[in-house]
Formats: structure tokens, sequence, C-alpha cells
């Protein structure tokens, strides 16, 4: 309990350091912010108003699929809030500061993943979450529905934590981490929609072998009461095995990562 309380206290301290830094760009963080909500606004008036001439999308209702874009920002926003410091790795590896990071009494992958979160996402997460909530209700979910939502939630950020420790190992391999982390928002990306709507065997690709339909698709569904007991079990087995695979990957990069010393 110690530990997580002290990690917890490390990551405020880091946190709070990347928010002072980024603030004081006030230029930077005011347009940085209105390109985050004008991206959000025209994309959500693109959905209505395909959904005025449709009014269903792939046999969803037009709250239904706004709902499922809704879910889609909050799992890829709450992982850019999380992970941000991925996005700063490259230029550790390449100067050999990552040497520094190696060598503190501080969990590297820790460090790397966790090092500093995102105070834009910060701004709009919150009203994100009121937009999920709002909508989710429209739906008239049960109380079960609502918690299975939550805790597959949970598991689609296990599963973006996995994308970017994943992003992150590739990144002493290879010194690419820019690339590989838009190749993964890319593909996230595909989760705006139900993924009903794409055909096999890409459906496919997207539910098991990528798993952005489990990340996004499924936890929208759980709360409309379309899920089934064994794709929920599923969807924490695949979770769980991806985290595990992540890390292993990531011990395995170390013992590839040459440092500026040697």
């Amino acid at each position: 309990m110690k530990k997580i309380l002290r990690y917890l206290n490390l990551w405020w301290i880091m946190s709070r350091n990347s928010f002072s830094i980024f603030l004081s760009l006030k230029l930077s963080f005011s347009i940085f912010l209105t390109g985050k909500i004008l991206r959000f606004i025209f994309f959500i008036s693109f959905l209505f108003f395909i959904l005025q001439g449709t009014k269903t999308l792939a046999g969803y209702t037009s709250n239904q699929a706004i709902f499922f874009f809704l879910t889609f920002n909050l799992v890829d926003v709450m992982a850019q809030f999380l992970f941000r410091e991925v996005y700063r790795f490259r230029p550790l590896i390449v100067s050999g500061s990552f040497d520094l990071v190696l060598v503190k009494p501080v969990n590297a992958l820790f460090r790397v993943l966790m090092g500093g979160a995102d105070v834009l996402d910060l701004i709009t997460i919150p009203p994100i979450i009121f937009a999920v909530y709002y909508v989710g209700g429209l739906l008239s979910p049960t109380t079960s529905q609502t918690i299975l939502f939550l805790l597959l939630i949970i598991n689609s950020l296990f599963i973006a934590t996995a994308f970017h420790i994943a992003v992150l190992a590739l990144g002493i391999i290879t010194l690419e981490v820019d690339h590989t982390i838009m190749i993964y928002r890319d593909i996230t990306n595909l989760g705006r929609f139900p993924i009903d709507i794409y055909r096999q065997p890409l459906q496919g690709i997207l539910t098991y072998l990528i798993p952005v339909g489990i990340m996004i698709t499924l936890p929208a569904k759980a709360l409309m009461g379309l899920v089934s007991p064994s794709g929920v079990l599923l969807s924490f087995v695949i979770g769980t095995v991806a985290v595990l695979v992540a890390i292993r990957l990531w011990n395995f990069a170390l013992t590839k990562y040459t440092s500026a010393s040697s």
C-alpha cells in the first residue's frame, strides 16, 4: 500500500510540473484547446447530419450511434490524459537521457508511461463524462448494465495501457515512437462508429487481433444490453493478456537498449 501511495504522489508531482510548463505557454494552450473543442463539435455535427438523413446507423438509433462516439472519446481522451508522456519518449532515447531514467529509484516503465498528464485532456474529460451520462441516460439502462459499462471502460483503459507500453517497447528497439503512436491513434479512430458497420474480415480483426471493438464498441453495447456473458468474459481475458504481453515486450526491449555511455 505504501508503494502505491508513493507512486501516486510521484504521479501527482510530475503531472503538476507538466501542467505548470504547459500553462505558461498561454498562446499554445489556447490554440490546442480550441482545436480539440472544434474537432469534437465538427464530428458531432457530421454524425448528426448523417443520422438526420438515415435515422439509423447499422441498425442503431441516433442516440445509440452518438453514444458509441462519446464512448470512443471517453476512452481516447482518458488514455491521452494518462499516457501523454509516451509522446515525449523518443527524445529520451535519441539523446541518451533514458539512461538517467533507468538509474533512478523509480520504475522506468512508470516514469516514461505516466510521467506527466495532459492538462488539456483534464479540461475536456468532465464535459465528455457529462455527455456520456446524459446520452447514456436516454438509453434507459438498468443498474447492472451501467455497472458492466463502467467495468468494461476500465478494461478498455487496460487495453489502451497495453498499446502504449508496446509503443514504448518498439521505441527502444526501432527508435520510432511518433509514427507508431499515430498508427495506434488511426486504428482506434475506427472505433468512432460501431464495428458492426465494417465487413469481415476487418470486423474480426478489429475485435480480436486489434481489439478496438472490445475497447469501445463492447462497453457501449453493454449499456444497451446487447452483450453476452461469454463476450464480457472474453473481453476481460483479452485485456489481461494484452497487458501481460505488453510488459513482456517491454522487458525484452530493455535487453536491446544501448545506452549513451556504451
